[in-house]
């Protein structure tokens, strides 16, 4: 289930970068957004202080949208919250494409495809 969260600052996250999402839930169970962290390029938007009574999640930017306001700009955020499982998946091919790398790099340098073929020795008839 997608989710729009909405803070105020300017903060143009990419289609497609996984974030993580800080918010404070009251007792009424409303939901204020602290703090919205790309988890690509570590830049981290804040427009509060994290306190107690914070949860977190993460999810992936769907859309993106940036807009003027009375109080200055304002960033509307379209996320899609993935679980822990689909974190992990995402790790779990990141190390099988490192592992298949490191194999490939060993198998070049103990004679693969760049080896040259010895010269043939002369024939005597």
């Amino acid at each position: 289930m997608d989710r729009t969260i909405i803070i105020a600052v300017p903060a143009p996250i990419p289609h497609g970068h996984r974030v993580e999402v800080i918010e404070r839930v009251d007792e009424s169970d409303q939901r204020t957004v602290l703090i919205v962290t790309d988890l690509e390029t570590r830049i981290r938007y804040q427009q509060g202080s994290a306190v107690l009574g914070t949860t977190s999640w993460v999810g992936r930017v769907l859309e993106c949208t940036i807009m003027p306001a009375r109080e200055g700009v304002r960033t509307s955020l379209l996320v899609d919250p993935v679980g822990p499982g689909a974190d992990a998946a995402d790790v779990a091919l990141r190390e099988a494409d490192a592992a298949a790398s490191a194999v490939t790099s060993e198998a070049l340098r103990w004679g693969g495809a760049d080896r040259r073929p010895e010269p043939e020795a002369p024939r005597f008839w």
